[in-house]
């Protein structure tokens, strides 16, 4: 990795550290993996790499045009004693924002928030379904039961569950290539939002065979499959038909490795939770991702990175004495992404059966335990951008950062939103891979 500079963004709290220290764990990782099979390749990232990949989506490009990163009610709203983050940019989380009280747009519900306290708004919305986090000075999370509950966990933690398949040698002919680095592991995406889609990019641009399921009455934000789909394939399965459900969980009783990022206990009645998967596929890598963590009050409450920095401190680290601020970049789910991907490569090139388990908190707390940063300006670096397709939509988009032999890796996006699940993986190049 290039060792300067030092500073990409301008923040009080080292961002920079955290995103390096994921990515190097990824590196090392994919390189244990190309020994395992026999390739003989460079891999490595740089500074530009991961910096444009940590804003990957404010950085996309679909037909030349770039996306709304925030809803109208997404945001800080300003509470009658202190400041609330609210995420409405999924359908049903503004709708639950609409419902509670009976706003139309930002500026009804800004005038509404000013009257209620933060922990109230806070437990109202998250009681209906919603998704809010008072801001927190670091004090008061130190003192909510959650924070005690997680105190004792690590960022990642790690279950053995024995041994797996050795990976195979390399394809002949494409073992110098990114696509044969994990060629023939299957891996099944039960991901959304940012953090499980980055680290199941990685792996897909890796070579692995990728495919995401998405719920049809739940669809993704498309700009934001898009900004995370590089070489997958993509289907819609509504796990409450019996049929689609028997038919997941065969793919999973198939996959290699299993990545799922719903809130926990979101997939245990459709027979998808963590033991389920263990006994389905004892054979795969697991690796589960959540807000907070599964244990404690807040155990099974769903969260995005922008409410973990409101609740965690992170958010009056970033702002000044007038209104909270939030990192320059969605770290918390990038870093998380990544390291994800990494414990996941250390397992198919140890040959081990594990599951993993990483939260966004997790995160957070060791950012926030990191020393500050040295008070330099911050670097502008350039942002490293490929054209890619989805269909027959061209995208501009920062491919995952990693370097094989000096290339980057990004691949054309699988189509969204295709019906069945039953088509094998088209050969070749992943330019529209419908399963369709």
């Amino acid at each position: 990795m290039d060792p300067h500079p030092r500073r990409w963004w301008r923040c009080p709290l080292d961002v920079e550290t955290l995103a390096r220290g994921a990515l190097e764990r990824v590196r090392d990782a994919a390189r244990n993996v190309a020994a395992a099979r026999g390739a003989a390749v460079r891999i490595e990232t740089s500074s530009a790499l991961i910096a444009g990949s940590f804003a990957s989506y404010e950085h996309l490009e679909v037909d030349g045009v770039a996306p709304v990163a925030w809803a109208e009610l997404s945001g800080f709203f300003a509470a009658a004693d202190g400041w609330v983050r609210l995420h409405g940019n999924y359908p049903h989380h503004a709708a639950v924002l609409e419902r509670s009280y009976g706003i139309k747009d930002r500026d009804s519900l800004t005038t509404v928030l000013a009257g209620l306290d933060a922990a109230e708004i806070e437990q109202e919305v998250t009681a209906a379904g919603g998704i809010a986090a008072a801001v927190r000075e670091r004090t008061a999370w130190e003192a909510e039961p959650q924070h005690a509950a997680r105190s004792g966990h690590a960022w990642a933690e790690v279950h053995e569950r024995g041994e797996r398949r050795v990976l195979p040698g390399a394809p002949a002919g494409e073992a110098a290539e990114a696509p044969g680095l994990l060629a023939g592991v299957r891996v099944l995406d039960l991901t959304r939002v940012i953090a499980g889609p980055t680290a199941t990019q990685l792996l897909a641009c890796l070579g692995a065979d990728v495919l995401r399921i998405d719920p049809p009455h739940r669809p993704e934000i498309l700009a934001q499959h898009l900004s995370t789909g590089m070489g997958k394939r993509s289907a819609v399965a509504d796990l409450r038909d019996a049929a689609q459900r028997d038919r997941v969980r065969g793919l999973a009783a198939e996959a290699d490795v299993i990545v799922s990022g719903y809130r926990p206990g979101a997939l245990d009645h459709h027979g998808l939770g963590v033991g389920d998967l263990e006994d389905l596929a004892p054979q795969a890598v697991i690796a589960v991702l959540s807000a907070w963590g599964d244990t404690g009050p807040w155990g099974s409450r769903s969260g995005f990175d922008s409410i973990v920095q409101a609740a965690s401190g992170i958010a009056v680290a970033c702002g000044s004495a007038e209104r909270p601020g939030a990192l320059p970049v969605q770290a918390l789910d990038h870093a998380s992404g990544h390291l994800i991907a990494a414990h996941v490569l250390s397992a198919l090139a140890d040959a081990r059966a594990r599951t993993l388990r990483v939260s966004l908190l997790g995160a957070a707390e060791n950012l926030l335990a990191l020393p500050a940063p040295p008070a330099q300006e911050p670097a502008a670096l350039p942002v490293p951008r490929i054209q890619v397709r989805a269909g027959e939509r061209p995208l501009l988009a920062v491919p995952p950062p990693l370097l094989v032999d000096g290339a980057m890796i990004g691949r054309d996006v699988g189509s969204y939103g295709a019906s069945g699940l039953d088509s094998p993986p088209r050969k070749g190049t992943r330019d529209c891979c419908a399963i369709r």
